[in-house]
């Protein structure tokens, strides 16, 4: 009995770092192209176009850096990312949220159907309604605004369906026994339900802000005039036609830049991603 134990202790303990092993080498395998990219950003665009592996060897440097905070519209840039994103985020947090509770808590005619028909947004592309959007925008002026900018990304139907499943999975009884202390329904959801949906809000406004951020197509349309850049669309503008060989340094600096502030962001809301995927509540 004691032989057979310890075969199976050491056999799990095998088991468990063959597993671990794994895990290392798909996280070093999703972390070297992240490494690449730095490692490209801090060197010299000369030396590269000479020889990339010179990536592996000093000297580093941060011109491709400086070059990029030299761009006089650089940090006009970030801040129209910035409210653009965080203008589409926390308004499509708003109408998520009311959406998924009238979904989830509220009987009305017609909310299967509706629910469906937004559901259905979900296989809609925004290519096919590019133009009809383009010309509407064009008819009342929003283009180059960022309300012009913020309004498409509303339309939000993965949103809706988060919240929608998120509140179904609260417990009934909470809305019972608010409504026999007489509250009503906006205070039943403000502060009952509300406050237990915050590992889904965070989740859904982590991904529309990434989302907005990262969007490049809809504000090089809509935002045509220099000073109404988003920062994605500010960065493609400065590249020359050669930014692929010349200046390949460079192209990676403006890489790292647009991407570092998703990356911050994740940092500070991982636990809150963690949570809602696993269903848990946060404590």
């Amino acid at each position: 009995m004691s032989n057979a134990r310890s075969t199976s202790i050491m056999g799990r303990e095998f088991g468990d770092r063959v597993v671990l092993f794994l895990v290392i080498a798909l996280a070093l395998a999703m972390v070297a192209p992240v490494l690449w990219v730095i490692g490209l950003s801090l060197k010299n665009n000369a030396e590269l176009m000479a020889n990339t592996n010179s990536v592996f060897y000093p000297p580093y440097t941060i011109t491709n850096y400086l070059n990029i905070l030299g761009t006089s519209s650089v940090f006009r840039w970030i801040l129209n990312s910035l409210i653009v994103s965080g203008g589409l985020t926390i308004f499509t947090l708003v109408l998520a949220s009311l959406a998924g509770y009238g979904f989830a808590r509220l009987n009305f005619p017609g909310r299967d159907i509706l629910f469906i028909v937004v559901l259905l947004g979900l296989a809609v592309p925004d290519q096919a309604v590019l133009i009809a959007r383009h010309q509407i925008f064009g008819m009342l002026k929003f283009h180059n605004t960022y309300h012009g900018l913020i309004l498409p990304g509303l339309s939000a139907p993965f949103g809706v369906f988060l919240m929608t499943q998120y509140f179904r999975a609260i417990p009934k009884e909470l809305d019972e026994a608010a409504l026999l202390d007489n509250a009503s329904r906006f205070t039943i959801f403000w502060k009952v339900l509300l406050p237990l949906t915050v590992p889904a809000q965070a989740t859904l406004g982590i991904f529309t802000f990434l989302w907005s951020w990262n969007d490049y197509f809809w504000p090089l349309i809509s935002g045509t005039k220099k000073e109404m850049f988003t920062l994605t669309v500010g960065m493609a503008s400065t590249q020359t036609n050669f930014a692929q060989s010349e200046g390949l340094g460079f192209l990676m600096a403006q890489a790292v830049f647009a991407g570092a502030p998703i990356l911050i962001l994740y940092l500070f809301f991982q636990k809150y991603i963690v949570t809602a995927v696993s269903g848990v509540a946060v404590r």
